[in-house]
């Protein structure tokens, strides 16, 4: 690290949970973003202050005027424009070490493959079953720990799965393959910040991951209850017949 960057996470390296090697761990990693809206919105901007060296983010949709009541990423200039596009910029601005690779496409199965084997970590932040059952299929198969999230209308949810550890649980292992719009909130309508609650609490799990420091939430499903302002853990166990984490065991 260089002067510069020691002022610009000194508050970070006097923890002793991160001091010096874990800074240079999150410099030298890199994170897959699924989704610049409301979830990946504070995720980047906090993965990037906090210095993680390089973020790939994705997303295919343009910015519209609706999104700007939670994806604080994006600003009224933004309108029209392709939301990787509007998020790189914002990234760049308040970090300009941070590189930033943005794809503007929805991803095929084999390019999605490809970006999760090779990163450090993955944060789901999509809005889709499908996508989310994809994301974890390839983070199960490529051992990369992945971190989701999900918010609709008052509630909202997080879960660790270290998918380097074969006693970790998996997204398959909670939920079983659904209807795709079922809870989307576009037709369902959320409140402006959970998602920024719940993309923050992203942030801070990969950090922790990354770094080293603290206990991460992995084998846990904790949710949010914005109206009374209360959060609940459960215990989440693997699943011995589920079709995704199961089939990769090593003594399978």
């Amino acid at each position: 690290m260089n002067d510069q960057q020691l002022l610009r996470y000194s508050r970070q390296i006097m923890l002793p949970e991160v001091e010096i090697d874990g800074q240079q761990k999150l410099l030298a990693a890199k994170v897959l973003i699924i989704g610049m809206g409301g979830l990946g919105s504070p995720a980047a901007l906090y993965l990037a202050a906090a210095g993680v060296g390089t973020l790939v983010i994705t997303d295919f949709d343009s910015v519209d005027l609706s999104n700007l009541q939670r994806q604080i990423i994006h600003s009224q200039a933004d309108i029209g424009r392709l939301k990787v596009e509007s998020a790189r910029d914002k990234i760049h601005a308040l970090n300009p070490d941070c590189i930033v690779r943005a794809l503007p496409e929805k991803l095929t199965e084999e390019a999605l493959s490809q970006e999760i084997a090779q990163a450090d970590l993955v944060l789901d932040c999509s809005d889709r079953f499908s996508t989310r059952f994809a994301v974890n299929q390839y983070a199960v198969q490529h051992k990369v720990p992945l971190v989701s999230g999900a918010a609709i209308q008052f509630s909202g949810q997080l879960a660790v799965f270290d998918n380097r550890l074969d006693s970790s649980p998996c997204y398959r292992c909670l939920y079983e393959e659904s209807d795709d719009e079922a809870l989307r909130c576009a037709e369902n309508g959320v409140i402006s910040p959970l998602v920024g609650i719940i993309g923050t609490m992203q942030a801070l799990e990969a950090v922790k991951l990354l770094s080293g420091a603290g206990q991460p939430a992995t084998g846990r499903l904790m949710l949010f209850d914005a109206l009374t302002s209360q959060w609940r853990s459960m215990k989440l166990n693997q699943d011995p017949e589920c079709p995704v984490c199961k089939k990769h065991q090593p003594n399978d």
